[in-house]
C-alpha cells in the first residue's frame, strides 16, 4: 500500500485558488526558493548562497514545507533538492511579478542579484517585438553558475551548462551582469572598465543585450 501524502497545515482555511497557493508557495523565502532551483537541482549549500539573509534553519524548514506540499523533492542519497513539474511551472509567476515590481516604486538593483535571478528576469524583459524570427545563442558565466540561453521563435530558453555553446559568453556576477544587460554603457565600455569580461564576438553579444529592456512594457 503507498503512502498518502500529508497534506500541507493551512494557513488560510480558504476555498480559494489563490489562498491554496499561498499555502503552499506564500510563506517568505519560499518563492526565491524556487527561484534559485528553477534551471538545476541544487545542494542546500548552493541554494542557501543565492539567498543572502536566510539562515540555515529558516532554509531547512522552508525545504521541509515545500517538499510536503508537493512543489519539490529532496534526494537524501545525493543531498540535492529539484523542483517538480508544479515548481518548475511557477516560472511564468515568477516573470510576473518581476513585471509587477517595475510599476513600484523602490528597487534598488544595487542589491545582490543571483544568477538565477538575472536570468529569469531576462525571461521577462525580452523585448518579443524585437526578437521575432531570431535564432541566437547567449552564454553566461557567473564563475559558479554557467548559463547558456537560446532565443528561438520569440522565447528564451535557458539552462544550466558546463560550457555553453555560443558565439559569446558574457562573464561576471549577477550585479555585474544585470548591469551590462540593463545598463546604459556598452558592453565594449563595461568590458574597457573591466566591469564584465567578454569572451567571443563583443557585436554579437551587444545585439543580444539590446533586446532586453527594463521596463513593465518590455513585453
Amino acid at each position: 500500500m503507498t503512502k498518502q501524502a500529508k497534506s500541507p497545515t493551512l494557513r488560510y482555511d480558504e476555498g480559494c485558488l489563490a489562498a491554496h497557493a499561498l499555502n503552499l508557495i506564500g510563506d517568505r523565502w519560499a518563492l526565491l526558493v524556487v527561484r534559485e532551483l528553477m534551471f538545476a537541482p541544487k545542494r542546500f549549500q548552493m541554494i542557501r548562497a543565492g539567498l543572502p539573509g536566510i539562515t540555515a534553519s529558516v532554509l531547512t524548514g522552508r525545504l521541509a514545507q515545500m517538499e510536503q506540499g508537493g512543489v519539490l523533492t529532496h534526494d537524501t542519497r545525493l543531498g540535492v533538492y529539484a523542483l517538480t513539474d508544479p515548481g518548475r511551472a511557477l516560472l511564468p509567476v515568477l516573470e510576473a511579478l518581476c513585471q509587477w515590481a517595475l510599476t513600484i516604486p523602490g528597487h534598488d538593483p544595487s542589491r545582490f542579484i543571483s544568477p538565477s535571478a538575472l536570468m529569469i528576469s531576462m525571461g521577462a524583459m525580452l523585448r518579443r517585438d524585437r526578437a521575432s524570427g531570431l535564432d541566437v545563442k547567449a552564454g553566461f558565466d557567473f564563475g559558479s553558475e554557467v548559463f547558456e540561453m537560446h532565443l528561438t521563435d520569440g522565447a528564451l530558453h535557458t539552462r544550466l551548462v558546463a560550457k555553453p555553446s555560443a558565439p559569446f559568453v558574457l562573464v561576471g556576477n549577477g550585479n555585474t551582469l544585470a548591469a551590462a544587460v540593463y545598463g546604459k554603457k556598452s558592453l565594449r565600455d563595461m568590458t574597457h572598465l573591466g566591469v564584465i569580461s567578454l569572451r567571443g564576438d563583443q557585436d554579437a553579444a551587444q545585439a543580444f543585450v539590446d533586446l532586453f529592456q527594463l521596463s513593465a512594457q518590455a513585453q
